[in-house]
């Protein structure tokens, strides 16, 4: 089950300014985490999203349905979004068990010609994009500590191990800042307009008559 918001129409690339984008895929790939419950909630955020609309959706999933996990998943300028969204939940739920995978996902945008050569049949070009994408679970069940990317509760919220917090005038350290959830061949991406300084690995431009 998917839920997903509205994307902002970018500005067409240099070069492009006489195409038009008319439609935008992408790539279907399994979520990255095992042994997922069936009907498991996917909040598919986008650069245009609301967060107020996904948040709303997202809560009663989780309060009202009863659900015991949630994934949050964005790709390119979508990511930061994403990880937005979950930090207000973990705020607003507390307790919650947190996974955080990173990859690389395809986009197949279509671009159509608006001015084509006179005599000449209408121009469309494919272009391939390969972009950031992050996905995060989250779960009121606790999951597997040794996994890549696992975070435990916040100390003090309901479901935290009352072991791992035994001084409690320690406080815990910040989590990172958002580029160290990349690998390091995520982060040496190049310069890019994304936010955080990722640019596309691969592009791409196919042209169909």
């Amino acid at each position: 089950m998917a839920a997903q918001g509205g994307a902002a129409k970018p500005p067409a690339p240099a070069g492009m300014e006489n195409f038009r984008k008319v439609r935008t895929s992408e790539e279907e790939s399994p979520l990255p985490f095992p042994d997922l419950p069936p009907g498991v909630v996917e909040m598919k955020v986008k650069e245009g999203s609301k967060i107020r609309n996904l948040m709303s959706f997202a809560m009663a999933q989780m309060e009202l349905k009863g659900s015991r996990q949630i994934v949050f998943s964005g790709c390119g300028r979508a990511v930061t979004k994403t990880i937005t969204c979950v930090e207000i939940m973990k705020r607003k739920l507390g307790g919650l068990h947190q996974v955080t995978k990173v990859r690389y996902k395809t986009l197949l945008e279509v671009w159509e010609n608006q001015d084509p050569p006179p005599g000449s049949a209408a121009q469309n070009l494919t272009v391939h994009k390969n972009v950031p994408s992050i996905c995060i679970l989250l779960s009121r069940d606790p999951l597997d500590p040794n996994q890549t990317g696992y975070q435990p509760p916040e100390p003090g919220q309901p479901g935290e191990d009352p072991s791992s917090s035994s001084n409690k005038g320690q406080k815990r350290p910040p989590p990172p800042p958002c580029e160290e959830l990349l690998p390091k061949k995520l982060q040496g991406a190049g310069p890019s307009s994304s936010p955080w300084g990722l640019g596309d690995r691969d592009s791409q431009l196919e042209g169909h008559h």
